[in-house]
């Protein structure tokens, strides 16, 4: 079998209220129980597995490849909760969206500060 990613630990304070919200904001199953962690499955058999940390969480990036119609309801999801959101990761254009290699991206923070990225186009495609 050729190597698969399977699934990542995502360190929370609260690892019900953040998969929720990753659940959510993607448009995904509500996240599962497992021992102890809240799961929340992707389409590619990938899992991000919350699970509370009781010192400081320290900030990661996940980034999700999805489709246009996807990326238009994600994205109206974060206008309408009011989220901030930029078009480049070092924050330097905030209230924007990128239109990188021909698709479109944006980033925004989960309660954690773990910062999430949306793409229709993996990066490099473009040629």
């Amino acid at each position: 079998m050729p190597v698969q990613f399977n699934h990542t630990i995502v360190h929370a304070k609260d690892k019900r209220e953040s998969a929720t919200f990753l659940a959510d904001i993607l448009g995904l199953d509500a996240p599962t129980s497992y021992g102890p962690f809240m799961v929340v499955q992707v389409s590619n058999d990938v899992s991000l597995d919350f699970a509370d940390d009781h010192g400081p969480v320290h900030p990661q990036h996940y980034a999700f490849l999805v489709e246009e119609s996807e990326w238009d309801e994600i994205f109206g999801r974060i206008r309408e909760r009011g989220l901030d959101y930029w078009a480049d990761p070092g924050r330097n254009r905030p209230g924007e969206f990128n239109t990188n290699d021909g698709g479109r991206g944006v980033y925004w923070e989960d309660p954690n500060g773990h910062f999430l990225e949306i793409i229709t186009r993996p990066y490099g495609s473009a040629g």
